[in-house]
């Protein structure tokens, strides 16, 4: 999505960025990985596949994408590349055509490292502000693959409620509905973040 090239948030834990080229090799060796092809319902790409597909995210309307970095991390060092405080992604999939106030949400904390920190719980956090604030929308869902307690567990903490599960895709999904009192709610769990301009991978000089 192009909307959001040009944006980088930063809150306490992690720092929102834009999917870029300089991401990809990284991103790349993540979904080497067996746990995360099944937890994220992927399939292996080549490194080419995968630059083609960074291309194509930021270029499709229906796909809105930060890569997530360790905000101490990637502050404490000047010179830190953003590939080396990459932690994950999260991503808002607007593909209802018949809805367009609705999202679909994905995170994925790929270091197996920074997992339980809260990294996660952050970014979706400042995701759906961003989506309600940004893109209009006042519907989340989030489809998880039954086995992923660890995920089911912190989007109810979320205040996302069970909806359905599939036994064919053997997943569950999970919805948030925006009403007045959850969006003070999320406005106030957020209310920290700074939105910053964002060019070719670092902070723009004031």
């Amino acid at each position: 999505m192009r909307l959001n090239q040009n944006i980088l948030l930063l809150g306490k834990k992690v720092a929102l960025v834009p999917y870029t080229s300089e991401h990809v090799p990284r991103y790349h060796e993540w979904m080497k990985s067996e746990e995360l092809q099944r937890l994220t319902a992927s399939e292996p790409l080549t490194l080419e596949q995968e630059y083609a597909m960074q291309h194509s995210w930021r270029e499709d309307a229906d796909k809105c994408t930060f890569i997530v970095l360790d905000a101490e991390k990637w502050q404490a060092q000047p010179a830190a590349t953003e590939e080396s405080c990459m932690v994950g992604d999260v991503n808002l999939f607007l593909t209802d055509r018949g809805d367009p106030s609705l999202g679909e949400i994905e995170v994925m904390i790929a270091e197996p490292s920074c997992r339980g920190k809260g990294f996660g719980t952050e970014a979706v956090l400042m995701m759906l502000s961003y989506g309600v604030t940004r893109l209009g929308l006042t519907k989340f869902e989030a489809k998880i693959g039954e086995g992923n307690e660890p995920s089911i567990q912190m989007f109810r903490k979320l205040h996302f409620e069970q909806v359905a599960v599939s036994t064919v895709f053997q997943e569950v999904t999970l919805r948030l509905m925006m009403s007045e009192p959850e969006r003070q709610w999320l406005l106030q769990q957020t209310s920290h973040v700074e939105e910053k301009p964002y060019r070719d991978g670092s902070l723009e000089p004031h």
